[in-house]
């Protein structure tokens, strides 16, 4: 029992840590332009949400960013970046913003905003790709979809949130965070089957093993090149090109020309001419 509870106040003391103390010391450090890419996808979000609130508008923001399985792949990838902002009509938008907030803040205060967007294009991305594939297997094979679920308007930012969420609690080893996170997505496909579900749960497994993968690929790189033979290796002395030598020679030069003392230069003296002294003139 003791050992139980240990084990918890162990796991909930490194996870605050992990995905509250040290997010809030960076962001002190860094200010609020650590947070600029959250805010900027919230005023996307309310943006996009204020002017569908017409048939006009809500037309311009489906043709601009609603994706559906149905679209010719060019299409679909042209709009699949403007779906991060545009939200699911038939939900809340406000409690869906809050969401947002704190997946693109905290993921932008410890990941950083390229990384950020990266790991949200990526997950939204995979739901968009593999709903396709479900599409062409049919309803008749396991995992596929009917023909008019193509018409479907895609998850658009919840994908994103459900992915920063799962990859920070990945990396930071948050299980809780995770279990929340992919618990609430395994219980709302279980008790409402649609196209959502199944995004939100390829955009967990998408972000879990991008997860997965943080910082191996240095390693993996390090064990390729010392896997190779001696000769083959990338920079090699007798592989490198013609260019690469020279450069590295005059560099050589350079140096030692910098590190070689300096002889002492002689300044030119005047010569004066030697010339007898004037006899004094004698007094008589």
């Amino acid at each position: 029992m003791y050992r139980g509870v240990a084990f918890i106040g162990r796991t909930l003391w490194g996870e605050l840590q992990g995905i509250v103390v040290d997010p809030v010391r960076e962001l002190w450090r860094r200010g609020p332009s650590a947070l600029s890419l959250a805010v900027i996808a919230c005023a996307g979000v309310i943006f996009f949400h204020a002017i569908a609130q017409n048939p006009t508008g809500e037309k311009i923001v489906r043709e601009v960013g609603g994706v559906q399985g149905d679209l010719p792949l060019w299409q679909a990838l042209l709009r699949t970046p403007i779906s991060l902002y545009v939200p699911a009509l038939d939900l809340p938008v406000w409690a869906g913003i809050t969401q947002l907030f704190l997946a693109f803040a905290l993921a932008e205060v410890a990941l950083g905003r390229a990384r950020t967007l990266f790991i949200a294009y990526a997950s939204t991305l995979s739901g968009t790709l593999t709903v396709r594939v479900m599409l062409a297997l049919g309803p008749d094979h396991w995992g596929g979809l009917p023909p008019e679920t193509g018409q479907v308007l895609d998850t658009g930012p919840s994908a994103a949130v459900v992915g920063l969420f799962t990859y920070m609690s990945v990396i930071r080893r948050a299980p809780i965070v995770f279990t929340l996170t992919g618990g609430s997505m395994v219980v709302e496909s279980i008790a409402k089957p649609n196209l959502a579900g199944r995004e939100h749960l390829i955009a967990v497994a998408a972000a879990l093993v991008m997860g997965l993968l943080h910082g191996r690929g240095e390693r993996w790189r390090a064990r390729a090149r010392a896997a190779l033979p001696q000769w083959a290796r990338w920079p090699s002395a007798t592989h490198r090109p013609m260019m690469t030598r020279r450069a590295e020679e005059a560099a050589e030069v350079a140096e030692a020309e910098k590190a070689a003392p300096s002889e002492p230069v002689e300044s030119p003296q005047v010569r004066v001419r030697d010339e007898p002294a004037p006899e004094r003139e004698r007094v008589r």
